[in-house]
């Protein structure tokens, strides 16, 4: 087994955010990354609500910044998966990776949360060419455009309310014929004339050339099948945190997501979470910044204790 002082688990903004903050404090962290270094942000065609970048960047640019910044002062990044951890008992903790098996003084949890997919031919074609599962994120670069949005719970009507402010209609495609939304949401949804609902219908492909045009739709209740055109694809279905790793050794919520204290801190001492693994609030890249510095600054202070 190899050890080190501190294994950060993903490499998302929380994760590289905590990897620059340990490494400043001279505990040489092992970022162990996933299959994707940055985590979703890597996919993100344009970023340009993150401070800093007045003329925005781009997520792989931004990834590989931070990524420059935290090796700089010693952090360490490890193209690997971890497919097991021993929490229970620690420290130290093991960490089992495809490659090696790891003990830590400390870990840091950072692996993030998925948008739920559609599953539907042309989605993971299209995304960042005019599928798009952050409306905040991407909303500005629809601006006089058509767009739908898939859904039908608060999250899918917020989105769709926001993106009226660029796009010239938004159409909502659910599959029920009521929306789950609240009904102060529906309400204003209703009253917003940029905004067309296509209940009972789901989305079967998306079409393109290059680029998002089109969608086949079906209607559940006719089973007819028709094309619509369109400039992009917003799909709010849920997000799954991805905790299955911590199944039975880290405390969680109803939905997976895992439960930190005010210091960061799960229920066993030493280990910590940061980003999108606890916050199903926000999921954004400063507010994920900020909760890897925050968890990066306790396990600092918690591992002096230790001596």
């Amino acid at each position: 087994m190899k050890k080190e002082n501190i294994i950060i688990i993903g490499s998302g903004p929380a994760g590289l955010t905590a990897a620059l903050y340990t490494a400043r404090a001279q505990l040489e962290p092992l970022v162990i990354s996933g299959n994707q270094l940055g985590g979703q942000i890597s996919i993100t065609s344009e970023v340009e609500n993150y401070p800093g970048f007045p003329q925005g960047t781009t997520g792989p640019e931004l990834v590989q910044l931070m990524q420059q910044q935290a090796e700089r002062f010693g952090a360490r990044m490890l193209i690997d998966e971890v497919t097991e951890v021993s929490l229970k008992g620690g420290p130290p903790f093991s960490v089992k990776t495809y490659g090696d098996t790891y003990t830590a003084d400390a870990v840091i949890v950072t692996v993030g949360a998925s948008p739920r997919r559609l599953g539907v031919p042309g989605e993971e074609q299209f995304i960042g060419r005019g599928v798009s599962y952050c409306a905040t994120c991407d909303g500005f670069f629809f601006r006089d455009k058509e767009v739908l949005v898939v859904g039908g719970g608060d999250s899918a009507i917020e989105e769709g309310l926001f993106l009226t402010r660029f796009a010239t209609q938004v159409q909502v495609v659910h599959r029920r014929q009521e929306l789950r939304a609240g009904e102060t949401l529906k309400r204003r949804a209703l009253a917003n004339q940029k905004l067309s609902f296509l209940l009972d219908t789901v989305v079967e492909e998306i079409r393109g050339n290059g680029k998002v045009e089109a969608v086949r739709l079906r209607n559940l209740k006719s089973d007819q099948v028709r094309e619509l055109a369109t400039d992009g694809v917003f799909i709010f279905i849920g997000h799954d945190p991805n905790s299955q790793l911590f199944a039975d050794q880290l405390d969680m919520d109803d939905q997976g997501y895992l439960v930190v204290d005010r210091k960061m801190m799960t229920n066993i001492p030493g280990v910590f979470a940061a980003g999108e693994i606890m916050d199903p609030i926000y999921r954004q890249i400063a507010t994920s910044v900020g909760q890897g510095c925050a968890a990066a600054m306790m396990a600092e202070r918690w591992l002096e204790t230790q001596g």
